[in-house]
């Protein structure tokens, strides 16, 4: 039985961190969330040379201190798990700025390395790193990498394994901070250690120079755990606070990253590192950015590769999409000739097959996008457009962090704006973090995609590409207006200035880009499986219930009866037999019994309680074209997006006698005389602006309060059905239908 030993990997965004998570751990590690939040949690496992290791992704973060949840979520790890190792992934090509969290955690006492990423950027770059003077200077082994290729994994491997077999005690590093917060510290400490003060979580001076930090979190955890001694250090640092700023004008916090990076840059000056080159020259993803984030060329590059996306998406997607089309349809078929009529049919086919089988119809569409949409974020173009959407966004009265919340929600396409809505805590002023969390909902998310497909496919099969990439524009073009009314209106103040890096350019793996490809993928497919299937059978049970009387089925009964006896015995006969080619009356029997199995059908529909909601508020909403089917649909989006096309597939399959047939919901969409152009373009602007779903308006509801997320369902629907009537309106004046 082999050992096993517990390791962590830390490091900035962008500095390859998930890249050598994946290069070490490929197809054994899983995905799940930090307990309360929705911070990604990867966790991977191998086995090098006899030892088990369990390798936990943390959070990317710049600092240890609890400015975000990610750097919250990976301090909260590091001190409550105590990993044997912590992996610290370092850019090469810009290793002062990273070696800040380094420093963090050798004031921790951390067992480190340190993996060196990015050597060949570096090298390209004319910097020369001396990684053994590195780990001399520093006193942690420092291992050269590139995660991208695997270079140097089996030498961190080693090392990693070596410091963890040691089963060391945490050791914290001492690093000077001038005269005056030095003999703070010490006062700190003396106070801390008397009192035993969090001394089982954190050593004494890191606790004291998180006090004069000011973090927040360690605050609070500090007056819960001991009110008085907790006291007495806010005090003692109230007074470094007046001292520091009275005497130099800044607080304690910034005199400490001061000498931090003091401290990197006489570890660095030490012939750490050499430059070959004039740090004039222009690298390559210099070179790059000069063209892709011109004032005038990088938008519209920007805009090419958005259609290149939805192209590619399509023109990929459209046969696997046609073979599940084809698939759920022929499994109705067979479930159809092998259950007897009743209920459980009737769930089977219109509330499972007809439901869940709709959305994962749009499986190979979902996996397509989410594939483009790697290959954008492995390069680190999203980050250019990032910057370039800068310049638009503040004139919208937004900040330029907030492009990739809003890239995140579904921007360019799929995404997800439960992590949109989280990502706004990049945000410092409120009221910008506020009308970005407002706003995000209105992107094309995942769970858009599929309902946008359908719609798109049905009624502009011609230029699907063309179409998706409008509906595209006119989120952008939306969300940045409404946007602009709340910065105007009900959140009104001065925009704040912006400040973002630009990783290199990158070539993606293929690895990497199955793993994200896929693991997105499957969060589609584990929902479709679960809340979907959920929602999908209880909206087919309020479109089953209750019943209609039984003196109505009586009635249709004898209907059928009525209509029979008019026909010999053999005409009736030949339809029970089901032939191939029917008599001319006997087609017109069939026609006749169809007609009265489509008014039962649909009377039955109607009379349901689903059917009661949509038949009762469509007085309002045909000024959009919306019959009472497509309410009921509309109704289930509030839940989740995904369940209009499993609840469409239900009502348009139990609003039909002929459910054997393998018609798609779109064709079945296309054929039904409610249904047109103008109302699909009205449906697809509604469908993109209402209530944000449920886990979303929760996740506001986390981050602001309930009255926001409120705010948000009534505001977003309102504002959605208005436009949405406006289509309708105008589409149908002016004979577009």
């Amino acid at each position: 039985m082999t050992s096993q030993s517990i390791i962590a990997l830390a490091g900035n965004p962008n500095a390859g961190k998930t890249t050598l998570f994946n290069q070490l751990t490929g197809a054994r590690q899983h995905v799940s969330n930090y307990p309360g939040i929705t911070v990604d949690h990867k966790e991977g496992h191998l086995e090098h040379k006899g030892t088990g290791v369990i390798i936990t992704d943390l959070p990317g973060t710049y600092s240890m201190t609890a400015y975000s949840v990610e750097e919250l979520v990976a301090r909260d790890y590091l001190i409550s798990h105590r990993p044997d190792t912590v992996i610290n992934i370092v850019d090469a090509s810009n290793l002062e700025r990273n070696l800040y969290l380094t420093c963090q955690f050798l004031e921790l006492g951390v067992p480190l390395v340190i993996a060196l990423n990015m050597i060949d950027v570096a090298r390209d770059r004319g910097i020369e790193i001396k990684a053994e003077k590195l780990s001399e200077l520093l006193g942690v082994p420092v291992v050269p990498i590139i995660a991208r290729s695997g270079f140097g994994k089996e030498q961190l491997l080693d090392e990693a394994l070596a410091i963890a077999s040691q089963r060391r005690q945490w050791h914290p590093r001492d690093i000077s901070y001038g005269d005056d917060l030095d003999a703070a510290i010490a006062d700190l400490m003396t106070t801390i250690e008397s009192s035993s003060f969090l001394d089982k979580e954190y050593p004494p001076r890191y606790t004291a120079i998180k006090y004069l930090e000011n973090d927040e979190q360690i605050l609070q955890k500090g007056r819960d755990t001991d009110l008085t001694t907790a006291t007495r250090l806010e005090n003692i640092v109230n007074k470094v606070c007046e001292h520091t700023v009275k005497t130099l004008d800044v607080y304690p916090e910034a005199i400490i990253a001061d000498h931090r990076y003091g401290f990197i840059k006489s570890i660095l000056r030490q012939g750490v590192v050499t430059h070959k080159f004039d740090t004039d020259r222009l690298y390559t993803s210099d070179r790059i950015d000069k063209v892709l984030t011109n004032r005038l060329v990088g938008p519209v590059i920007m805009l090419a590769v958005l259609f290149g996306v939805y192209q590619f998406t399509f023109a990929w997607s459209e046969l696997p999409v046609a073979w599940l089309e084809n698939f759920f349809g022929w499994l109705s078929t067979r479930v159809d000739g092998i259950l007897p009529d009743g209920q459980l049919k009737s769930l089977v086919i219109s509330g499972i097959i007809d439901g869940v089988g709709g959305v994962l119809g749009f499986v190979p569409l979902i996996m397509f996008m989410f594939f483009s949409i790697a290959i954008l974020e492995d390069t680190g173009y999203l980050a250019r457009v990032a910057y370039m959407m800068d310049r638009v966004f503040r004139t919208f009265g937004l900040h330029g962090s907030s492009v990739m919340p809003f890239i995140v929600s579904g921007g360019i396409a799929g995404g997800c704006a439960v992590p949109g809505v989280m990502a706004t805590r990049t945000l410092r002023s409120p009221k910008e973090r506020m009308a970005t969390l407002l706003t995000v909902p209105f992107m094309n998310c995942g769970a858009k995609m599929p309902v946008l497909a359908l719609l798109i496919g049905a009624f502009f099969s011609e230029n699907k590409a063309r179409y998706m990439f409008l509906f595209t524009m006119l989120a952008w073009i939306v969300a940045l207006l409404a946007a602009k009314l709340l910065r105007s209106t009900v959140l009104r103040g001065a925009p704040t200035p912006f400040v973002m890096e630009l990783p290199p350019y990158r070539f993606p793996t293929v690895r990497g880009l199955l793993i994200h490809t896929w693991e997105r993928t499957w969060q589609y497919i584990k929902k479709a499986g679960t809340v979907i299937l959920g929602i999908s059978v209880l909206l087919w049970a309020m479109m089953t219930f209750p019943q209609l009387p039984a003196e109505r089925l009586a009635g249709f009964d004898r209907e059928r009866q009525t209509v029979t006896a008019g026909y010999p015995a053999t005409v009736v006969a030949e339809l029970e037999q089901d032939a191939g080619e029917l008599s001319s009356r006997a087609a017109e029997l069939a026609g006749q019994l169809t007609a009265i199995g489509r008014r039962q059908s649909e009377e039955a529909l109607r009379h349901s309680a689903a059917g009661r909601i949509g038949t009762a508020i469509e007085s309002v909403s045909h000024l959009a074209g919306f019959d009472w089917r497509t309410n009921i649909a509309l109704l289930g989006g509030f839940a989740a997006k995904e369940v209009i096309i499993s609840t469409l597939g239900t009502a348009y399959s139990m609003g039909d006698v002929d459910i054997e047939a393998a018609d798609s919901l779109g064709d079945r969409l296309r054929k039904a005389e409610n249904w047109n152009r103008v109302v699909a373009v009205a449906a697809l602007v509604f469908i993109m602006f209402y209530a944000p779903c449920f886990v979303t308006v929760v996740c506001i509801a986390r981050e602001a309060s309930w009255r926001w997320a409120f705010f948000s369902m009534g505001f977003n629907t309102v504002f959605a059905f208005v436009l949405a009537v406006a289509v309708f309106q105008v589409g149908t004046f002016l004979g577009l239908g």
